[in-house]
């Protein structure tokens, strides 16, 4: 494909907005159309981000031939259910952080779009940053030594609302789905999936999570921190840390932003990128790329790597208790959790 992948997005929240915005930076991508459970809301959608159609019926707009990959921004809990739908359709699909609820649901998208031969990639954008890359060339060159210590937090304050998402368990609220997963996926980009799993959970008042640690173990020794909240304004920074340097990513660590390498001698550099707009731009090229070369799948983040997140993020919840109302349950009615 040498035109650009004609995308339509379901869902009309922030995180929409911001994709559709970026999309007009990119050259690899166009907006065709908008989705949302209402027409009225789709036109509106689409007007503010000037998609040509917008759509209040998913599978029509899912039928369209000229739509070749569908962003899928909705809520939490409804990320399963549109993803399958627009695999089913032959779509290419970017679903939205989480990619599920649990590492279950992950897995059955996942053997979806294989049967259906279609590409399937997580929304998590952070991977794709200017400075993420050139972070996994400078691990990948040895410059840090043996990297021991991986730290990384995402602590944004939310007034107390209990019709809010972020507060109520039926969306999929709580730090843990909507922060924690950034600097989880941090940790496994660095040092991969995790053998030891240990977390503390605070929980609100609405019975989602407000605070949630997560101390990850890794073969010799290694370990990482996440940290996530609801409740605090936390600094926001990460850094990786190893036997010979050390990368301090400035804050917000997870948005477009620069970091600094300090080695143990002392010697410091300062590497700087200069990003225009909201940094979503990146995922939708990355898809481009993918779908051009006939590839299933991103392999700077892959299927399987999605799955032992979701997995990690699995464990976290069962230690702490964690379930929400509506997500995909076993014939047992138990959660999906990870094996």
């Amino acid at each position: 494909m040498s035109e650009p992948l004609r995308w339509a997005i379901i869902g009309t929240g922030g995180i929409a907005r911001a994709f559709a915005d970026d999309l007009r930076l990119s050259g690899a991508g166009e907006l065709v159309a908008v989705g949302s459970r209402t027409s009225a809301r789709a036109e509106a959608f689409a007007a503010e981000t000037g998609a040509p159609r917008a759509y209040g019926d998913q599978a029509a707009m899912l039928a369209a031939d000229d739509v070749d990959a569908v962003y899928v921004a909705t809520p939490h809990p409804a990320h399963h259910a549109g993803a399958l739908a627009a695999i089913e359709a032959g779509k290419a699909v970017l679903v939205e952080k989480p990619f599920t609820l649990n590492r279950g649901e992950a897995e059955d998208l996942v053997a979806a779009a294989k049967t259906h031969g279609v590409f399937l990639m997580e929304a998590m954008w952070t991977r794709f940053l200017p400075h993420m890359v050139r972070i996994r060339e400078l691990l990948a060159e040895g410059r840090l030594g043996d990297v021991r210590l991986v730290v990384a937090e995402h602590g944004v304050w939310f007034r107390h609302d209990p019709v809010h998402r972020m507060f109520d368990p039926h969306l999929g609220g709580g730090a843990l789905l909507d922060l924690g997963v950034y600097p989880v996926s941090f940790l496994s980009m660095v040092l991969g999936t995790p053998v030891s799993v240990t977390a503390s959970t605070q929980f609100g008042d609405t019975g989602v999570d407000g605070q949630t640690s997560v101390i990850t173990g890794y073969a010799n020794g290694r370990q990482g921190v996440a940290t996530s909240s609801m409740e605090a304004f936390l600094p926001n920074h990460a850094s990786i840390a190893g036997t010979d340097a050390r990368i301090d990513i400035d804050p917000w660590w997870y948005r477009p932003t620069s970091f600094t390498l300090t080695a143990r001698s002392g010697a410091v550099e300062r590497f700087t990128f200069d990003v225009p707009g909201n940094g979503l731009r990146f995922q939708a090229e990355e898809v481009a790329r993918c779908v051009r070369e006939g590839l299933p799948e991103s392999p700077i983040l892959t299927l399987q790597e999605t799955c032992e997140i979701m997995g990690t993020m699995d464990e976290v919840r069962a230690q702490a208790g964690l379930v929400y109302p509506s997500e995909t349950r076993t014939a047992e009615g138990r959660p999906w959790l990870a094996p």
